[in-house]
């Protein structure tokens, strides 16, 4: 397809309704290999998600399943793009696979995003997302799964 004959991409809603927009991700591992749901991965996270405000980035609550991870992110688009942070957070843990001789490729090339329209849909979604491990039988209760968290607490603001 030719640039002429492209769609023109709709803009993010972030200018209309929210400053710093949150974010819903969900990314994949290469052929849904079950390589995430680990200590060391889980710690890379961590430590992935502690350095974010310096680059201008806040993970609010998260889920790592075997093979696919849920983030809700803040970004600030004056310091970094969405884009750009996914290819940091793959990158990061990649490095932890790699020290873990998992073999490449890792990760899927896409992701999936979604804005975030208010208070409520973040806990609607994160209310679904928690339950993750529940309905794939892994823990019984979605408390008791030990890769899940949140960073930041996180708080829609609308534009006033």
């Amino acid at each position: 397809m030719t640039a002429e004959n492209r769609r023109p991409r709709l803009h993010r809603l972030a200018r209309i309704y929210v400053r710093s927009p949150i974010y819903f991700v969900t990314t994949c591992t290469a052929n849904r290999r079950h390589i995430l749901a680990t200590e060391a991965i889980h710690e890379s996270f961590l430590h992935f998600a502690e350095e974010g405000p310096e680059h201008g980035a806040w993970i609010g609550a998260y889920v790592l399943m075997p093979d696919h991870v849920h983030v809700f992110v803040a970004i600030d688009d004056q310091k970094i793009s969405l884009s750009e942070w996914m290819k940091s957070l793959k990158n990061a843990l990649s490095k932890t696979m790699r020290s873990k001789r998992i073999p490449a490729p890792h990760w899927q090339k896409t992701f999936f995003d979604h804005v975030l329209r208010g208070a409520d849909s973040y806990t609607e979604k994160w209310h679904y997302v928690r339950e993750n491990p529940v309905r794939a039988g892994f823990v019984r209760r979605w408390q008791d799964w030990p890769f899940q968290g949140e960073i930041f607490a996180l708080q829609y603001r609308s534009e006033s």
